[in-house]
């Protein structure tokens, strides 16, 4: 009993230190209709390293969240038209996002669902902001989707928050470090 409530204790901390390096992250609104969620964070580096990750999402997102299990069949064609698309095994594709708007190293907006929402009467708006902060950058990532899904989307935007806040934090670790991923001891 007394070694379950340990592991149960490290397992909160374990949680609650994931949760305070995490970028801030919040479901702006959530209803019949649509959701609005943000992520924010402060990267350790300047903005025009920022937006060159960016635009880069098969070195930052992580492979689970995509079609083929492999971030490196991501590509991006980061001009208005341009697509957000992924290459499968197969010899098929898929289309995560078309480019709507693009002003270099300030900004990038995709329209498009993510992932399982393409299977879903959904349509939305990401929108990455870049602003200087001193020797770094700020950035704001929001997501706004809306249509139709027989549950409502309360407990959908809580989901997409949270694929979106390890998203943010594997770009932030992208540009300050030169990889998305924990280097091994």
């Amino acid at each position: 009993m007394a070694i379950s409530r340990l592991i149960l204790t490290l397992l909160a901390l374990g949680a609650l230190q994931i949760l305070s390096n995490r970028a801030a992250a919040e479901v702006i609104s959530a209803g019949s209709s649509g959701f609005e969620v943000r992520e924010r964070v402060h990267v350790a580096a300047p903005a025009a390293a920022l937006y060159a990750a960016l635009i880069a999402p098969n070195r930052w997102w992580e492979p689970k969240h995509t079609f083929s299990g492999d971030a490196a069949r991501l590509s991006l064609d980061a001009k208005a038209g341009g697509c957000w698309c992924e290459s499968l095994p197969d010899g098929g594709s898929a289309q995560h996002m078309t480019v709507v708007y693009v002003s270099p190293g300030k900004a990038l907006r995709l329209h498009g669902a993510l992932g399982p929402l393409q299977a879903m009467g959904v349509a939305g708006s990401l929108t990455f902001s870049i602003v200087p902060a001193g020797p770094g950058a700020d950035l704001t990532v929001d997501y706004a989707a809306g249509g139709y899904t027989k549950d409502g989307f309360d407990a959908l935007s809580k989901a997409v928050d949270s694929v979106l806040g390890v998203q943010v934090a594997r770009l932030q670790k992208l540009a300050e470090t030169g990889s998305a991923v924990a280097s091994t001891p």
